[in-house]
């Protein structure tokens, strides 16, 4: 069973008049970028994604995860790079559309993720995933799992991690809040500011802060996990360009004997502090959200 219609949002409105979408049931949750609703499109219990207008979001360094971003229209990019209120607006499309864009290319790698409906002006439809009982999947950070089913869901994680980098892409705000557990595993989430690993010179750090979260999470449960140098090991495969999406991956790896560059020090140590600011203010903002899971979204028998 599912609740009933409540008052569409203004932002929704446009695609209930289009036919895309019969009924907003309930508010998902509301986030620093974003607020998701639960909506009915015909038979089928679908999310929609309202992206949150630039002066509303508090989405911290945007422009660190839109460096390398392609834009084939000059006069936009040179709009983008003026900061213009047209070069604002196609900035929020290109944030936008990023998400729909790795959606698709991640699905294509094999990489677990909702599948999406499409982007109409600024609201993603996409699926809705739920647990074999028709419930709200959990979010990773709801979820205490056995060190076994720990140390398998992180090989499945680390080779997700692995297909994306292959695809040219890096989550870049991966962490327990951004997975979700139904009943065939981890599926990832919340991709607008996905990094093009090649072109974007901050994609080294934040591809370690993604798989250290990883480590970080699923080592409450199996220790041995927090010893592994996974980041570095994927890292130093794909600048040698002998990453594969099949790679076999050790855990392990051996550093430079070369001393030390005291700036990549400093660089690390603040990237740490960030990370931790950023978890902890994603953790404030998993507990403050709306939590719909109690909700029994399967279809009515």
């Amino acid at each position: 069973m599912y609740k009933g219609a409540m008052k569409i949002p203004k932002r929704i409105q446009p695609l209930v008049d289009d036919g895309l979408v019969d009924e907003v049931t309930s508010q998902l949750m509301s986030g620093k970028e974003a607020s998701v609703y639960i909506v009915r499109c015909g038979e089928t219990i679908r999310c929609a994604k309202v992206y949150k207008e630039i002066s509303q979001r508090s989405f911290k360094k945007a422009a660190a995860y839109r460096e390398g971003r392609k834009v084939r229209n000059s006069r936009r990019a040179r709009a983008m790079e003026k900061g213009s209120g047209f070069g604002r607006d196609q900035q929020e499309k290109v944030w936008q559309n990023a998400e729909v864009d790795a959606l698709y290319k991640l699905a294509a790698a094999g990489v677990r993720v909702p599948e999406p409906y499409g982007c109409f002006d600024g609201v993603l439809l996409m699926e809705l995933i739920t647990d074999d009982d028709g419930y709200v999947a959990p979010r990773l950070n709801d979820v205490v799992i056995s060190p076994e089913q720990a140390i398998e869901d992180h090989q499945v994680m680390m080779t997700y991690v692995v297909k994306m980098l292959c695809a040219g892409l890096i989550h870049g705000d991966l962490s327990e809040f951004n997975v979700l557990v139904d009943e065939y595993g981890p599926v990832i989430i919340d991709l607008p500011q996905a990094v093009d690993a090649a072109a974007n010179n901050n994609a080294e750090w934040m591809l370690a802060r993604d798989i250290n979260n990883m480590r970080d999470y699923y080592g409450q449960f199996a220790p041995e996990l927090l010893t592994t140098e996974y980041a570095k090991e994927i890292w130093s495969l794909f600048e040698k360009g002998d990453l594969k999406p099949d790679s076999e991956l050790t855990g392990e790896f051996t550093e430079d004997d070369t001393l030390a560059d005291i700036d990549s020090i400093m660089e690390e140590i603040d990237s740490a502090r960030i990370a931790e600011l950023e978890r902890r203010e994603r953790a404030k903002e998993a507990s403050d959200g709306v939590d719909e899971s109690k909700f029994n979204w399967a279809e009515p028998q």
